[in-house]
This record gives C-alpha cells, sequence and structure tokens, in this order.
C-alpha cells in the first residue's frame, strides 16, 4: 500500500510530538508499505513550503499572503496523490477543519483515495481555553466544519474509548512506543538516600505538576523526614508556573513551601541528557489533571514511554492498557495535593524489573498499532464512508 501520512505544521528535535509522528511513519513502513511524510515548514530564506520527504511540494513564498495560502492550498497535496498512486491518507488533525479542507478529502474520496483522520485527544475543546485568541478563533472554525469533515473519511483515528466522533465511525487504537528509540532504565540510586521523581511533559494544567509540588510541601509541613526531589523535563510557560484560572501554577507554591531544594526544571533535554536524569530517579508522573479539561478515559503517549522505560508510574485518569498493572500508582482525579508518603510507601513495598514492565507493552508498538489502523480501512465489509 502506498500511503502519504500529512501533518500541518513542522518538526521540532525536542517535541515529543514529532518524535512520535517519526516513530509512526516508522511503523507504517515496517509493516511493508511505502509511505511519504508530508509537512509544512520554513526553508532557511524564510519561505512558507509544503514539503514531502524533505522536498519542496509547493512554495507559498513569505508574508502574510503566504500564510493565507499554505492554510488553504491542497492542490498541490491532492496532484501528488494522484500522480504518485497514493492508496490511503493518514492525516493527523490540528483542530483545523475549514472549507478547504473539507474540499480536498472529498476530492480524495471521490478520486477512490482512502483517507482517516487521527484525533490525539479527545475531546480537545476545553484544552482551547487557556490558549491565545487567535488559536481560539480557529478552534470556532474548527467547530463549524469538523462534522463535514468527518463525513468525507473512512474513520477517525482515536486513543479515546469513543465508538463515535463528529458523526464518524472510529478506529481505536493505543498510542505506541518506539523501542528502538527508548533506552531501558538503568537506576542509579543516591547514595545520600534521596527519592528522586521525574515527569516529562511540555507542561501544561491537565499534567497538574502543581499537586506534586503541593504534595511535597504538605510531606516537608507534617514531618516529612526524606529528602524527595522532583525533576521536571520540558517547557513550561509562564502561565504553568504562576498560575491561570485553570490551575495554580507551580512558583508560587515552590515558595509558600521553600521547596527550592526539591523541585528541579532542567527544560527540555533529550538524548543522553535525558537518559541521565531518568536514571537517577526512581518513579515517574504522568498527567494527574486531565479532569481539569474533562477527560476521563485516555491513552497518553508519556505513559507508555514510561513503561517502556520500565520505570513505574503514577496517573490520574482512566487508560485500560495500564489501570492494572501492578508497576502503576492511582490518584484520585481532584485537586488534592499528591499523596507524598503513598508514593514513597509504594516504591519501598514494591520492586519491578525494568525489563518486565518494557515487556508488559510490546504489544503497543507502532508497527502493532498502525497495522491495526490499515487493516481496518482495508477490511472487506468496513462500513461505508459516514456511516455509524
Amino acid at each position: 500500500m502506498n500511503v502519504l501520512f500529512l501533518v500541518y505544521h513542522g518538526f521540532s528535535e525536542v517535541s515529543g510530538i514529532s518524535k512520535k509522528i517519526h516513530a509512526q511513519v516508522k511503523g507504517l513502513r515496517e509493516n511493508g508499505y511505502e509511505v511519504h511524510l508530508c509537512y509544512y515548514d520554513f526553508t532557511a530564506d524564510g519561505h512558507r513550503c509544503r514539503f514531502i520527504d524533505g522536498d519542496v511540494l509547493c512554495d507559498y513564498g513569505k508574508g502574510a499572503l503566504a500564510g493565507w495560502r499554505q492554510r488553504t492550498e491542497y492542490d498541490s497535496v491532492f496532484g501528488y496523490c494522484q500522480l504518485n498512486g497514493i492508496q490511503l491518507v493518514y492525516a493527523r488533525s490540528f483542530q483545523n477543519a475549514n472549507p478547504w479542507l473539507v474540499s480536498f478529502f472529498r476530492r480524495l474520496r471521490e478520486a477512490g483515495i482512502k483517507a482517516v483522520m487521527e484525533i490525539p485527544t479527545y475531546p480537545y475543546d476545553q484544552e482551547f481555553e487557556s490558549f491565545p485568541f487567535l488559536t481560539r478563533m480557529q478552534l470556532k472554525v474548527d467547530r463549524m466544519f469538523r462534522r463535514q469533515l468527518a463525513r468525507q473519511l473512512e474513520a477517525i483515528v482515536t486513543f479515546s474509548e469513543a465508538k463515535e466522533i463528529f458523526g464518524q465511525r472510529t478506529i481505536r487504537i493505543s498510542n505506541g512506543v518506539d523501542f528502538d528509540a527508548i533506552p531501558l532504565h538503568q537506576y542509579h540510586a543516591d547514595p545520600t538516600g534521596t527519592v528522586h521523581l521525574i515527569g516529562v511533559a511540555e507542561v501544561h494544567y491537565w499534567h497538574a505538576y502543581d499537586r506534586v509540588v503541593a504534595g511535597l510541601g504538605e510531606y516537608y509541613r507534617n514531618g516529612g523526614r526524606r529528602n524527595v526531589v522532583f525533576h521536571i523535563v520540558g517547557g513550561i510557560g509562564n502561565s504553568e508556573m504562576y498560575g491561570t484560572t485553570y490551575a495554580p501554577g507551580i512558583a508560587h507554591i515552590i515558595v509558600k513551601y521553600q521547596l527550592q531544594a526539591h523541585v528541579v526544571m532542567h527544560g527540555q533535554l533529550f538524548g543522553q541528557e535525558l537518559d541521565k536524569v531518568f536514571n537517577q530517579c526512581v518513579f515517574a508522573i504522568g498527567s494527574l489533571g486531565r479532569h481539569r479539561n474533562g477527560i476521563t478515559i485516555i491513552k497518553t503517549l508519556k505513559n507508555r514511554e514510561y513503561a517502556t522505560r520500565g520505570l513505574p508510574f503514577a496517573y490520574s485518569e482512566q487508560d485500560s492498557d495500564f489501570d492494572q498493572q501492578p508497576y502503576v500508582l492511582r490518584v484520585p482525579a481532584n485537586e488534592s495535593p499528591l499523596n507524598i508518603e503513598q508514593v514513597l510507601s509504594f516504591i519501598d513495598h514494591h520492586q519491578f524489573d525494568p525489563t518486565e514492565i518494557r515487556n508488559s507493552v510490546r504489544h503497543l508498538a507502532w508497527r502493532e498499532q498502525m497495522r491495526q489502523v490499515v487493516e481496518e480501512v482495508n477490511r472487506n465489509d468496513v462500513l461505508p464512508s459516514g456511516a455509524v
């Protein structure tokens, strides 16, 4: 099968989203499919361009008009699909449904080219509440056209349990992992007895790392004697540091409890630098605040990456791949500070083999997850597009 993997942005070396997309492409190729990656980015001289496999497909130029063109021009992509025998377009939603995108997918369907769209997080409307005005306006346009867009698809790929999204049937898979890209955890215990915890994310209010920091504060206020350090790896915007209407922020909690020596913010790390921080940590923190944006069931990429490293971890949502795993600590989906005593007790009373944790998620490799998508699309008894 000849597949076009379509995204509406560029890539970053330190971005988890970028790594995921490249891993998905790799997973498709490992199944024997010919895959071409189409994305939007800037050239060295500032031109806005759409690329396929690193080559310029369409140069939109510079300035505001170029920005408008890249949002509305899909003739070049459609032409590429026709000329190169593309049989399936796998698109990653950017919450950007609009008339031009609807028209593009309608043309694909009429040409006999199948298409699916992955929605990384569903529902997603509440995630936009803290975003800038222009981004929230984009969501309003998306709301107007997303059901029309969904009707042009074979299915919507979701990591939720939803059987239907925007009136279209779903293909339900799990977020996957690339085992070649994630090394096994090599724990190096701190000789001082310090317990190191880690949370890796481009931090947003739904990660609720403020609950961890507040938990540390309460732990020491109530006489906690062990030295516990929380390492935050990833970018943190000012809104997450100083609080919004959606979350209290982290900075003032650190000051309130005098936790400067117990919270380390590393910024973005990758490669050996990231591995070094991971290897001094004994426990990881997933999302503790998905309830803040109205999500109760989700299969986050971060949980799978922690498990692939072989590290036990905590989260507050429902995740059917991990809810019954012994190396997972489920915490309440509320605003209470994380119970550090409970975390320490969990660590003290369990010894997990990183290899065993890693082996428990072998079935979540991207090769297996992407194979399920293509097989579902190609099933002889698939429902007609738009049927429910």
